[in-house]
């Protein structure tokens, strides 16, 4: 076929760019390059694998969507970037992925045979990654997305610009699905049969997937410790059970007070859509003795909490699991919300006085103190270290008659660390009853 002169002008300026190589990529456009990410050389990467071993993806049935504004010059780059590149699409924002529609992602969703909820409507993902725009900017951290499905979110993260993503997802209904969009990308996402809520089970031994121990996760995706004042080394995404959300909240906090699980690589920040009556507990302050919690001063004392987003409970597909079927928990109560809120671990956290050697402890204290909100504070020192009540009292600036519904998280924290430097009270019964609470295994 004659070709006309502008093509051949066209082909002469490629061959003019790339030097005459066959094997020569496109990269040296900077239309082609702009969301080509190289992750392998990343501190959280994994290595990279010969270019010979990659496997060339199965043609796609549905083709994927483009951007209305991506021009014609752009789109054809590139997809002739593809081949030349090897066998992996790379991203680009002229081309983004296909989130698919509101009906599709829910017949997929609906493959989980669990009580689960998802996102299955794309303008809820977008919303989402609109919150996370600056942590995907940043592009320092990993993000986990817990329990995917069908890989809405997954798919606008990675739209957004994320240049890692790693989905742990325990159903294998929709492993195959991320799989298959795994090996069709340039690296940017790594697919696990890996359940986040049940990391690190009591016990010892051998895991079946989806249950894993961390260390396993964190090391087959070449994921190292950081000091705990690092920056902030991995971000989890996703949305909590409501099923068991109290209980792994509570896993969550003796994990992060001993330095352990996630939270032994560094100060692991949660990006969590959470019920509003959690939520509540989370932020409660001082003096409102009916919902002033333990859970509430220890989340506080340790973490920077900030509420993103609200969303309605009828914006998500709640699946139970009964074959499958959507609950009718999604039209129950219009008033119901979750809250998309961001729990980052504070730097200053640890000092020479709290420790994860005796982080436990001072949890065990706050439980204690905070089981009867309206008893005076003083008595319940005195309870641990007869007569070193009023000194402490003093040295926090506090009245006899104060109660432990009335003191702040960081003033806890204070008392602890006076305990600490006393010597008082490593026999005292608080002590004690940690370490039967540790053996036994109950946290």
């Amino acid at each position: 076929m004659a070709a006309c002169g502008g093509c051949r002008f066209f082909v002469l300026t490629l061959r003019t760019l790339c030097g005459t190589s066959r094997s020569a990529s496109l990269c040296t456009l900077p239309s082609a390059t702009h969301r080509t990410f190289s992750t392998s050389v990343g501190t959280y990467s994994l290595d990279p694998l010969p270019s010979g071993s990659r496997k060339t993806p199965a043609p796609v049935a549905k083709p994927e969507r483009i951007s209305p504004s991506s021009g014609g010059v752009q789109r054809n780059l590139s997809a002739v970037a593809v081949p030349l590149q090897g066998q992996f699409r790379p991203l680009c924002r002229y081309d983004p992925l296909d989130l698919g529609d509101v009906e599709e992602n829910t017949q997929k969703a609906l493959a989980c045979k669990h009580l689960r909820q998802f996102i299955v409507d794309p303008s809820l993902a977008r919303i989402v990654t609109d919150h996370l725009a600056g942590d995907i900017d940043d592009g320092k951290a990993v993000i986990f997305e817990c329990n995917p499905g069908p890989g809405v979110l997954t798919r606008a993260l990675l739209n957004r610009g994320a240049q890692r993503v790693v989905a742990l997802e325990s159903d294998t209904n929709f492993l195959p699905d991320l799989k298959d969009l795994e090996r069709k990308l340039d690296g940017q996402l790594d697919v696990v049969h890996c359940d986040f809520f049940k990391l690190d089970p009591l016990g010892h031994g051998s895991m079946k997937p989806p249950v894993m121990y961390s260390e396993k996760l964190f090391s087959e995706l070449a994921i190292s410790e950081v000091p705990w004042t690092a920056d902030v080394p991995v971000k989890i995404v996703g949305i909590f059970s409501q099923r068991n959300e109290k209980n792994i909240l509570w896993k969550l906090i003796y994990n992060l007070f001993e330095r352990r699980s996630i939270f032994h690589y560094g100060r692991v920040e949660l990006i969590m859509f959470i019920s509003q009556k959690e939520y509540a507990k989370l932020v409660t302050r001082p003096r409102d003795y009916r919902n002033y919690q333990a859970f509430s001063v220890l989340w506080q004392m340790a973490c920077d909490i900030e509420l993103l987003h609200e969303e309605p409970l009828s914006s998500f597909l709640t699946v139970t699991k009964n074959s499958g079927r959507p609950s009718s928990k999604n039209t129950s109560s219009q008033s119901d919300k979750l809250c998309l809120v961001r729990i980052t671990p504070r730097e200053d956290l640890f000092n020479s006085h709290l420790t994860p050697l005796n982080g436990s402890t001072l949890v065990l204290m706050v439980k204690q103190c905070l089981a009867k909100r309206k008893s005076r504070l003083i008595e319940q020192i005195n309870s641990w270290s007869p007569g070193s009540g009023s000194e402490l009292i003093s040295k926090l600036s506090f009245l006899d008659d104060t109660m432990t519904g009335d003191v702040y998280p960081d003033e806890f924290k204070r008392l602890f660390e006076l305990m600490e430097q006393s010597g008082n009270f490593t026999q005292s019964w608080l002590y004690e009853e940690m370490l039967e609470t540790t053996n036994t295994g109950h946290a």
